[in-house]
């Protein structure tokens, strides 16, 4: 990725920009106008930005981006919320108290298991693989991925994350049958 000449080669950028717009700085501060209200959301990663050497420095530009004025957070998606809590846990170590939203993607058909992984550099649960292999059908996987979700958003929601961010990806199907379990 080559940014434009006045572009952004990190999100920190771009969010310096947002806070910028918010103080009525247009144009990298060159033109002053009318304040904006942007809230400002940033991207989370509980096994680590694929970019990122480890995970101690993941956070580490996390923290960089809140300093900068991030609102909250919303995470990759993940299939275990045991990461999710040992990732709260060590954004809250590194100092950083912002709402930290998971985001949640149900499974929909076997493809996901590996493309998944691929795509978005996260790991899916053993016990979870295993019993989607034993699907015969992209129906009887929706339907396990969906429960699996379902399951998930009711252990986040018992500990009192602050809401839950879903994962469509343009098929919501299965995010409108969990949603209608949930609330």
């Amino acid at each position: 990725f080559i940014p434009d000449a006045k572009g952004h080669k990190y999100a920190s950028g771009l969010l310096q920009q947002v806070k910028n717009l918010n103080s009525g700085y247009y144009l990298h501060g060159e033109t002053k106008g009318t304040n904006t209200q942007f809230c400002i959301g940033i991207a989370g990663y509980p096994e680590k930005h694929f970019e990122a050497p480890n995970r101690e420095m993941d956070i580490k530009y996390l923290k960089e981006k809140v300093d900068l004025g991030a609102e909250y957070i919303v995470t990759q998606m993940f299939f275990d919320n045991a990461v999710y809590l040992d990732y709260v846990k060590k954004c809250r170590e590194a100092g950083i108290s912002i709402p930290i939203i998971p985001g949640l993607k149900p499974i929909t058909s076997l493809k996901q298991i590996t493309v998944l992984p691929r795509s978005f550099h996260i790991s899916i649960p053993d016990i979870l693989v295993r019993e989607l292999l034993k699907c015969k059908t992209d129906s009887s996987v929706k339907q396990l991925g969906t429960e699996w979700c379902i399951q998930q958003s009711k252990d986040l929601l018992k500990i009192g994350v602050p809401c839950l961010h879903y994962y469509t990806m343009s098929k919501p199907e299965s995010v409108i049958e969990i949603a209608s379990a949930l609330f």
